[in-house]
């Protein structure tokens, strides 16, 4: 069980370029303040992850991405349908995300988790790295629990609400290219949509 005061505390963490494992309709995901490059720079560390392996960004909505993305009549349809849910949005970016976060493209994915617990800390804190928590390579977490011990030790915060459904990752979908980039939940719905709007 999460209480405000757990996520009170992992904001704040955030906000002085921590680390939080935090909970999605899916997997457990890696939080950082997306706009932040060291705490961005701080994420690939955590995960040994190659730099040129772009991260996604969360919202609390998708309107909120909008800020900091440049999105399409289409793209927005999409994101209207799709958001919050188990689906990923790579659009084309601003000036104010910061090139680590996409490994120097021009598009980044764009997040709305469908879960209680991480749209409470996005409504605290946003826009955060969208990533699973686990090292690069190794499988996605339903549970804390279950957490790699060296990889833990790098977080500053972990929001533990039990296991989540798991099953695959976001499907990632790249909307103005009419191209499902990952295969993943929504996966079927996401093709249909596609077939009919782009």
């Amino acid at each position: 069980m999460v209480t405000d005061a757990d996520l009170d505390e992992a904001a704040a963490a955030l906000r002085d370029g921590g680390l939080v494992v935090f909970p999605t309709e899916t997997v457990y995901g890696l939080a950082a303040d997306a706009l932040d490059p060291d705490a961005v720079e701080a994420v690939f560390e955590a995960k040994g992850r190659d730099r040129d392996k772009p991260l996604s960004f969360a919202f609390p909505d998708h309107e909120a991405a909008l800020d900091h993305v440049d999105v399409g009549e289409t793209e927005r349809a999409f994101m209207a349908e799709f958001l919050p849910g188990p689906v990923t949005v790579v659009v084309e970016k601003r000036d104010s995300v910061p090139d680590v976060l996409t490994g120097g493209r021009d598009r980044v994915g764009v997040r709305v988790p469908d879960h209680d617990v991480a749209l409470a800390l996005l409504d605290r804190v946003a826009p955060l790295t969208a990533t699973s928590a686990n090292l690069s390579g190794e499988p996605s977490v339903t549970n804390p629990a279950d957490l790699d011990p060296e990889f833990r030790e790098r977080v500053d915060a972990v929001l533990d609400d039990g296991e989540t459904a798991g099953g695959t990752g976001s499907t990632v979908v790249d909307v103005a290219r009419d191209e499902i980039l990952r295969e993943g939940a929504a996966g079927d719905a996401v093709r249909e949509w596609l077939a009919e709007h782009a």
